[in-house]
């Protein structure tokens, strides 16, 4: 299980996310588990970026909203994490 570390524009958009739709809270937080344990379940779809956002990961907590992440390494303890960088709508995200 790989350790999520929520950048500053995630937690924003995840408040504001929250704050629009308050029954997309407990579906967020079950893709943020489903992330930490294995990042390409099938029902994540996760994938790879390309473009301006390469080295970057998107997937899908619902139809219409994505979360963006991408793997960084703990400088301290040398383990690769998982860096989420955005959450929202496709066109907010992209």
């Amino acid at each position: 299980m790989k350790n999520l570390v929520w950048s500053p524009t995630f937690v924003r958009a995840f408040k504001r996310l929250v704050k629009k739709n308050p029954e997309l809270r407990s579906q967020i937080e079950q893709v943020l588990e489903q992330i930490a344990e294995d990042s390409f379940q099938l029902s994540l779809r996760s994938h790879k970026l390309k473009g301006d956002s390469s080295g970057r990961y998107s997937c899908s907590i619902d139809y219409r909203n994505r979360i963006l992440f991408k793997f960084v390494t703990n400088p301290e303890s040398g383990e690769e994490e998982i860096f989420l960088l955005t959450l929202g709508s496709h066109d907010e995200v992209y």
